[in-house]
């Protein structure tokens, strides 16, 4: 069910990217907002990394993500969100 490792960045309005705490990750996927059940397929496993399946958009996953994270002001004004895909066979950062 979790066949892709995806990263999750928050780039400042610099374009330096800072991978998105865990708890902000955990807080999205515990407490989606959306009602859309294609986010089921999301699981946080450390800061600026998120397993998902196969059937998870990645752009209305960032779409989504970065409008909750606007809503709890987990971004600062000029921020945005970056969500990028690992290649397969690599092993998340821990």
């Amino acid at each position: 069910m979790f066949a892709r490792t995806l990263h999750i960045d928050r780039i400042d309005p610099q374009g330096a990217a800072h991978p998105c705490p865990i708890r902000h990750l955990d807080s999205f996927a515990m407490r989606n907002f959306t009602n859309d059940a294609i986010f089921d397929d999301t699981l946080p496993i450390a800061d600026g990394v998120l397993e998902a399946g196969y059937r998870v958009p990645l752009g209305q996953l960032c779409n989504s993500m970065e409008d909750w994270f606007r809503r709890k002001s987990y971004l600062a004004p000029g921020d945005h969100l970056r969500v990028t895909e690992a290649a397969p066979g690599t092993s998340p950062a821990l």
